[in-house]
């Protein structure tokens, strides 16, 4: 879509629908910050301030930007711009996700293994790249990693049971 296309119009979510939700998404995570804080203490002990005294005040920040963000949203005239369309959005969405399913396999299978199967499923899916390419690619670069990490600097990184049946 030509990006005169994009500011006028098209399908796809508006630019005022994602700006409101992200303003609204980041005020409930200072809500939930400020409600955190006064659980543990917002106050000043013998020892200093008490564990959820700066983000408390963090959190208020937060709301209260989040505030100011959605009265000038909604005090502001309506364009109707796009904020992306739906084409791009799947194209962002093509990447997201599978990087969400990665992280939260990762405690399951290890870093290695669940980053082995990201590079090629990548590398294959989105790059085009025939299988004779990807997977030496997919498997060679946690190999580079884990000597990097665990080897050279002794930084240990999550395992799963492949390489605790490798012994690794």
């Amino acid at each position: 879509m030509s990006e005169s296309a994009h500011e006028t119009g098209g399908t796809g979510p508006s630019h005022r629908s994602v700006e409101a939700g992200v303003a609204v998404a980041a005020g409930i995570l200072g809500a939930i910050t400020v409600i955190g804080s006064l659980r543990v203490g917002i106050g000043w002990g013998d020892e200093g301030p008490k564990a959820g005294f700066f983000p408390f005040y963090i959190g208020l920040i937060i709301v209260f930007s989040s505030v100011v963000n959605l009265v000038q949203l909604f005090a502001a005239a309506n364009n109707n711009a796009v904020f992306a369309s739906w084409g791009q959005i799947h194209k962002v969405l093509s990447v997201v996700v599978p990087t969400a399913i990665y992280v939260a396999i990762i405690p399951y299978s290890g870093i290695y293994v669940a980053s082995a199967l990201l590079i090629g499923l990548f590398m294959i899916w989105l790059g085009k790249y025939r299988a004779i390419v990807a997977v030496p690619t997919a498997i060679a670069v946690p190999i580079f990693f884990f000597v990097t990490f665990e080897r050279w600097f002794l930084v240990p990184l999550p395992k799963g049971p492949l390489e605790k049946l490798l012994g690794f």
